[in-house]
């Protein structure tokens, strides 16, 4: 059964989501021939002061950049 987590930052709407969910899936029961209902997805909301890219959070390089 294969089991795919993504991680992205907060923000996304539901209908974003499920579309992803749908295409990821699609994508790996294509490729690893397996069947769709065997395809697990599972995302992982983040908050942007709880990712950083080069010794900031997300939250504080949005301020900035603003």
């Amino acid at each position: 059964m294969p089991f795919i987590q993504i991680n992205i930052l907060k923000g996304r709407t539901p209908e974003k989501k499920e579309r992803l969910i749908r295409e990821v899936s699609d994508l790996v029961s294509d490729v690893l021939d397996a069947p769709i209902q065997s395809v697990r997805v599972m995302i992982n909301e983040i908050e942007p002061e709880h990712w950083g890219i080069a010794g900031e959070s997300v939250k504080k390089r949005n301020e900035v950049s603003k």
